[in-house]
């Protein structure tokens, strides 16, 4: 049967001196704040903070060590985001806070029409428009329902540190894809004239109808089986499958 209203200073109708050093002391080690104000009990300072994921900020450097730039974005107050950036090891300028979620993604938007190649990681319903409109969006498994139908790829283990093996798997698959490309082109280039008699004036044999249908059936499986590799590897150290994936999704060319 009471009011009780929570915000910000403004919308409660709190003085800019109330709670000024509780508030300041929060923010300084990290953590987000609003205020509550109670007819009869008077106001009130509430304090939130996210623990760092335990993997973080191991897994963020092994990204920039990739070659990653990386920008934290964030929608919490300006200080705590920065002290968050600053524990994580974040340049001061690439810690953007007190951003929207439709702000993030026109951040996303911004960067790439610099040229940029965008990923975005999240796991909260905020984070959705800028998860769709990355080049890539990565959801985390544990993460808002919102998010995981935004995102390309979901990381069913909420592991920051899978990161870094989910790029080194894309690296590799387009590798393979490559490999298999070269082998296919390369070896009907050089089986068809062989099996028509085409190069007999050069003195090269022509090759019999059953032992050009062997070979063909060869190099299907030698595809195959170079293909496999990159599903065997991926299992055996403990990389994302590449059945993370969304495969409801259209493929965007990541």
């Amino acid at each position: 049967g009471h009011t009780v209203r929570v915000g910000t200073r403004a919308f409660i109708g709190l003085d800019d001196d109330a709670f000024g050093d509780a508030q300041a002391e929060a923010a300084a080690r990290g953590a987000t704040t609003l205020f509550a104000r109670h007819a009869e009990l008077g106001d009130a300072l509430l304090v939130f903070s996210d623990p760092v994921r335990p993997e973080a900020s191991h897994a963020l450097d092994g990204l920039r060590r990739d070659g990653f730039r990386l920008v934290l974005l964030s929608g919490d107050a300006t200080a705590a985001a920065q002290a968050l950036g600053r524990s994580l090891g974040f340049a001061e300028g690439d810690v953007w806070a007190r951003v929207s979620p439709g702000g993030k993604a026109d951040r996303l938007a911004a960067l790439r029409a610099q040229g940029a190649r965008v990923a975005m990681v999240g796991d909260g319903a905020n984070d959705a428009p800028a998860l769709a409109a990355a080049d890539l969006g990565v959801a985390m498994g544990e993460g808002a329902a919102a998010a995981l139908e935004a995102a390309d790829f979901v990381l069913l283990v909420p592991d920051l540190s899978r990161l870094s093996a989910l790029f080194a798997l894309s690296h590799r698959t387009l590798k393979v894809l490559r490999q298999n490309l070269a082998w296919a082109f390369g070896y009907n280039l050089l089986a068809l004239p062989l099996a028509s008699g085409a190069l007999l004036g050069l003195g090269l044999p022509a090759l019999s109808p059953a032992l050009a249908s062997a070979l063909m059936a060869l190099s299907s499986v030698s595809v195959t089986l170079n293909a496999l590799r990159v599903g065997r590897r991926a299992g055996s150290t403990g990389e994302p499958s590449p059945s993370s994936a969304r495969p409801d999704l259209p493929h965007r060319g990541h």
